[in-house]
């Protein structure tokens, strides 16, 4: 699975301001709505009952919050840099300046799973991340996302 299949170009947002964890969520909350056509409170009402169950903030600055949609039809991905880093009660206590948000449909079962699981892999590299931090280009950060992995087996 290719990040480029769960993430438009259009859903890279390269410098949102927020002040917290929940306004983090509630500005991609509100841009997965205008991508999706679903409810903003909808998508923010099931992200929050996600982080209740523990964080989504995975160490070294990053965040993944996700949930599962009922009127939902396919995955959708969207990313966000932060202007400046958020408490969002990560693993390693530190602030989270980059949120990649993944909405699954309802029954996507192992199709969720492998998407958190590529997510994860492309932001645990240091030269992704590193790049995206140093960039405040939509465009380029969507690159960097969607590149292939030095260290990805071609299978």
């Amino acid at each position: 699975m290719d990040l480029s299949d769960l993430l438009g170009k259009d859903a890279v947002i390269a410098d949102l301001k927020a002040k917290s964890k929940k306004q983090a969520i509630q500005e991609l909350a509100s841009r997965a709505a205008e991508l999706t056509g679903l409810s903003e409170r909808e998508i923010f009402d099931t992200l929050l009952q996600r982080e209740r169950l523990g964080s989504t903030g995975v160490g070294n600055g990053i965040a993944i919050p996700h949930g599962k949609l009922i009127r939902l039809d396919k995955l959708v991905g969207l990313f966000a840099k932060l202007k400046k880093p958020v408490e969002f009660d990560s693993l390693d206590d530190e602030p989270v300046d980059l949120i990649f948000l993944l909405l699954a449909p309802e029954g996507a079962g192992a199709d969720h799973l492998k998407a958190l699981a590529r997510i994860a892999r492309q932001l645990r590299d240091s030269v992704v991340t590193q790049g995206i931090r140093g960039s405040s280009d939509a465009d380029e950060i969507y690159a960097l996302l969607t590149q292939p992995l030095a260290s990805s087996n071609a299978a």
